[in-house]
């Protein structure tokens, strides 16, 4: 196949960069994924660029270490952005239709689209989707796809994504630096979305936390569409700080023991299980107690699932999605996650792994790597999937920042 068939994914996280490529196998809508490697972020402080030198050094190496890997260079990619920043609000927009016979065509959505996009935004935010939800045409509302359909007036609600225009510049502009462009900024918990839910979960209700190193998002869909989206300063690095502070030792000792022997729940630990930290690489011999650890752990899993689950509240579907929680993102790993995800949120609960792909790259399925392989599977076209990106693609306003970011980037090089 082509070069140009393979689509790469990259996800700029807050403790980790990862890079994901991909291409569509023919005749299917399986992803192939003939590639991936992650990188410590450095320069990047829960999802915002704090240091473009440092971020353009991970991320270079990110892409070295993939290209080596699939022999294939990496041009251009579809980047996830994510960060505290992000904000999400409702909007509605009302259009007369154009044709004197009442039919509705592609361009009339388009328009009305464009109407629900004057909003007034922030002057220092910029829109990164526009996500219809629902159309009205003549008073009849509820309507998924106006298209042919016959009226005098359409209105659609529509969910505005946004985001601070520094912080899109940043990362834009740490991307260009390595030599790569952009084929489209997508949100990173959008894009889990995309590889870890299915169908049907979005059409029942379900709600998506996507547990980063410093942030954790939270995604809500019903009836297969956006229902709110929200980014919590907390993740799973406030895990390891709160062990690093229990135990008195280092952050990295910290992290060795949360992977090694953390769990989330204290209950199943024997009271008398202990831990000596000189089995951990730089550890000195300290025994502590398991079960202290794992109370640590839970303690602050609690916090967090509690947030999430006060935007749940604030929508009023708190305890009322039947499909649940899907956990995905690097914390979702933590043993013992499920039972306090299912306790903190009244709701059955699951880990999220990339679905639909084929990878000889076994790290692929985890739920860290749900972001990359859905960036891979939104620049696939995820409309023939079914998938979100069928309502976004074919909006003008998508690619209208990263356009302008990319013709910002070349007159500061002139």
């Amino acid at each position: 196949m082509a070069k140009e068939s393979f689509i790469t994914g990259l996800d700029i996280g807050s403790s980790t960069i990862r890079v994901v490529v991909g291409q569509v196998q023919p005749n299917t809508s399986t992803i192939h994924v003939v590639g991936a490697a992650e990188r410590e972020a450095q320069g990047i402080s829960k999802g915002s660029i704090t240091s473009i030198e440092d971020a353009v050094s991970a991320i270079s190496s990110a892409l070295e270490t993939v290209e080596r890997m699939t022999g294939i260079p990496t041009e251009h990619a579809f980047v996830g952005v994510g960060g505290t920043h992000i904000a999400s609000m409702e909007s509605h927009g009302v259009v007369a239709v154009s044709r004197p016979n009442g039919e509705i065509r592609e361009d009339d959505v388009e328009r009305v689209v464009e109407a629900a996009q004057t909003v007034a935004t922030p002057p220092n935010y910029e829109i990164l989707h526009v996500i219809p939800r629902t159309f009205t045409v003549d008073n009849q509302r509820g309507i998924k796809d106006p298209v042919g359909m016959t009226g005098m007036r359409l209105e659609v609600d529509a969910q505005i994504i946004q985001g601070l225009s520094g912080q899109i510049k940043s990362v834009t502009k740490a991307v260009f630096r390595t030599g790569l462009s952009i084929d489209d900024l997508v949100l990173g918990s959008l894009a889990a979305a995309e590889a870890a839910l299915s169908k049907r979960q979005r059409e029942l209700g379900v709600c998506l936390v996507n547990i980063g190193g410093a942030t954790t998002s939270v995604v809500v869909f019903e009836e297969g569409d956006v229902l709110h989206v929200k980014v919590l300063p907390v993740g799973a690095g406030h895990i390891t700080n709160d062990i690093a502070i229990g135990l008195r030792t280092s952050i990295e000792l910290a992290e060795q023991v949360k992977l090694g022997v953390g769990t989330a729940a204290p209950d199943s630990i024997g009271k008398r299980e202990e831990i000596n930290l000189a089995d951990f690489a730089g550890g000195e011999p300290t025994v502590v107690s398991r079960k202290h650890v794992a109370e640590i752990i839970e303690a602050r899993l609690e916090e967090i699932f509690r947030m999430a689950d006060k935007e749940l509240q604030s929508i009023g579907r708190a305890g009322m999605l039947p499909a649940g929680i899907v956990l995905t993102g690097g914390g979702a790993q933590l043993n013992g996650l499920l039972e306090v995800a299912k306790k903190a949120f009244r709701l059955p609960a699951s880990t999220g792994l990339p679905q639909g792909i084929v990878t000889a790259v076994d790290k692929v399925n985890s739920p860290a790597f749900t972001t990359g392989v859905g960036l891979v599977a939104w620049g696939a076209g995820a409309q023939d999937r079914g998938g979100l990106l069928g309502k976004i693609s074919s909006l003008p306003s998508v690619n209208a920042v990263t356009d302008r970011m990319r013709q910002w980037f070349k007159n500061m090089l002139r």
